[in-house]
C-alpha cells in the first residue's frame, strides 16, 4: 500500500483493475486507491504476473503493507506457491469482489457508505443499486442486535457517533464487553448517523470527510495571518486577449496567475518552504496546486515545475487536471509535491476571501473576481478592472515582511506583465 500523503497511515483500496494471475506491464494501471483528496490510479512498478492478492475492494490497509506481488513466471510466492500453480482468477479466495460485475452507481453508493462489495450478493449476474441498498438495510437491522452486546456506555456512544456495529466488534473487557479503546481502534466509517427530529444527516464521501479533517487540523494547528492587496487588472486582461489569439487552448485568468505567481516565487523562496518538527525546510520546486471543486469535495491537483512552463503549457496542464478531477481519475503524481496553492473563486462572483493553508505548504493565494471600481488614476477618479488578492501565510515560516514583499511583486507583475521579459 503506497503512501499517498505525508500524514497518511492507511489507504483505501477502491478497486483492482487487473485480476489475480493476469500479466501486467510496468506503468499499466493496476488499482485505484482513495486518498484524502481524490481517487487515484496506481501503476504497476514492474512487469510480471499479479499474484497473492491479499486486500479486497473497500478495505483500508496500513501504508507499507504488502497487498499483492508482481512475479516473474514461475517465481514462488513467499508462501511457496509459484505463479504457475495459482488457480485462475475466478477461484482466488482473496479477490471475490472481482467476480461479479458492478454498476457505476452501485460502486459509488458502496464507496460513500464504505460497503465491502465482496459481501453484497447480487440478485442476478451484476451488482446493482438495489443490491447495495438491500445490504445497507440488512446492516441497519443488525444494529438492533448490537444493543445486546455487552459494552461500556462510552463505547456505545463512540460507536453510535462513528456508525459502528457493536455486534461485530471484539471486546477486550470482562466477558467480551466492548470498551472505548476497542471502538477507537477501528477505522472511522463514513456512514449516515442519526439526526434530531426534522433533520436529516447527509451522507459524506470519504474525500469530503477527510477534507474536513485536514482543514480542521490546519486551522487549529497552523498560525494563519492574512495580507491583502488590490491589483489593476487592465493589462492582465489585455495580455490574456492577445495570448488567446496565438493559442488554440482556452486561456483563463488562473493560467496567467500561475505564470506570474511562479515568477514571483522565484524571487521569494521562503513562500515555498514548510515547517516540520520545529524546523523550516526549504524547497527549490515551484509546484503550483490549484484548488478545484468536485462533487465529492475539494481536490488540489498540482502543476509541477510551473516556473519552467509556457502559458500554453500551463493552460493545457490545467485543463487535463480539471478533466481528470471531474471524472475522479486523478493520478498519484497529479496530487503530490505541491509547494504553493492558488484558490480562485472569482468565477463565482466572490470579491475577496481568506483561504485555509493546505499543509504542509506555508502559503495559499485566494483570488477574487475582477470588477470595475472607482480608483485614483493619476490623481483623479477613474474606473479600472480591479482584483483583490488575499495571501494566507503560516507565521512559523513566513513573517509579515516576506509575505508583503511577495505579494507586492506579484501585484507588480499583474499590473505590468511585460516586466517578466526584463
Amino acid at each position: 500500500m503506497p503512501a499517498l500523503g505525508m500524514a497518511q497511515d492507511t489507504g483505501k483500496l477502491v478497486a483492482w483493475l487487473r485480476q489475480e494471475g493476469e500479466h501486467v506491464e510496468k506503468g499499466q494501471a493496476l488499482m485505484e486507491i482513495e486518498t484524502d483528496k481524490a481517487t487515484v490510479e496506481i501503476e504497476a512498478h514492474a512487469s510480471g504476473v499479479l499474484s497473492g492478492i491479499s486486500a479486497r475492494e473497500g478495505q483500508d490497509v496500513p501504508v507499507g503493507d504488502t497487498i499483492a506481488w508482481i512475479l516473474e513466471p514461475g517465481e514462488a510466492l513467499p508462501g511457496g506457491a509459484s505463479t504457475a500453480e495459482l488457480p485462475p482468477p475466478a477461484q482466488v479466495a482473496q479477490a471475490p469482489a472481482l467476480a461479479p460485475g458492478i454498476s457505476p452507481l452501485a460502486r459509488k453508493i458502496a464507496q460513500e457508505h464504505q460497503v465491502d462489495l465482496a459481501r453484497v450478493k447480487p440478485d442476478g449476474g451484476r451488482i446493482q443499486k438495489k443490491d447495495v441498498l438491500a445490504y445497507l438495510e440488512s446492516q441497519m437491522a443488525e444494529t438492533v442486535q448490537a444493543r445486546l452486546k455487552p459494552a461500556s456506555p462510552k463505547a456505545r456512544r463512540l460507536a453510535a457517533e462513528r456508525g459502528l456495529d457493536l455486534s461485530v466488534l471484539e471486546g477486550s473487557g470482562p466477558e467480551g464487553a466492548v470498551l472505548a479503546a476497542d471502538v477507537l481502534s477501528v477505522t472511522l466509517l463514513p456512514q449516515v448517523e442519526s439526526a434530531p427530529p426534522g433533520e436529516e444527516a447527509l451522507p459524506l464521501s470519504t474525500i469530503w470527510r477527510r477534507m474536513a479533517e485536514r482543514v480542521t487540523q490546519s486551522w487549529t494547528s497552523v498560525p494563519h495571518f492574512y495580507l491583502q492587496r488590490e491589483a489593476d487588472s487592465s493589462r492582465l486582461i489585455a495580455w490574456r486577449e492577445q495570448a488567446q489569439k496565438r493559442s488554440q487552448i482556452k486561456l483563463t485568468i488562473t493560467d496567467l496567475l500561475v505564470k506570474l505567481a511562479a515568477a514571483a516565487l522565484n524571487e521569494h523562496p521562503r513562500l515555498i518552504a514548510h515547517w516540520e518538527n520545529g524546523k523550516i525546510f526549504s524547497s527549490d520546486q515551484i509546484n503550483m496546486g490549484l484548488a478545484m471543486a468536485v462533487e465529492d469535495g475539494l481536490v488540489v491537483p498540482v502543476i509541477h515545475a510551473a516556473n519552467t512552463m509556457s502559458l500554453s503549457q500551463i493552460a493545457q496542464r490545467r485543463q487535463e487536471l480539471l478533466e481528470r478531477a471531474r471524472k475522479g481519475k486523478l493520478r498519484l503524481e497529479d496530487l503530490q509535491g505541491g509547494t504553493f496553492t492558488i484558490s480562485n473563486l472569482g468565477m463565482y462572483g466572490i470579491d475577496v476571501f481568506n483561504a485555509i493553508i493546505n499543509p504542509p505548504q506555508a502559503a495559499i493565494l485566494a483570488v477574487g473576481r475582477i470588477a470595475d471600481r472607482v480608483v485614483p488614476v493619476n490623481g483623479a477618479p477613474g474606473v479600472r478592472p480591479m482584483m483583490t488578492l488575499s495571501l494566507s501565510c503560516d507565521h512559523r515560516v513566513v513573517d509579515g515582511a516576506r509575505g508583503a514583499q511577495f505579494l507586492g511583486d506579484l501585484v507588480s507583475y499583474i499590473e505590468e506583465p511585460l516586466a517578466l521579459l526584463d
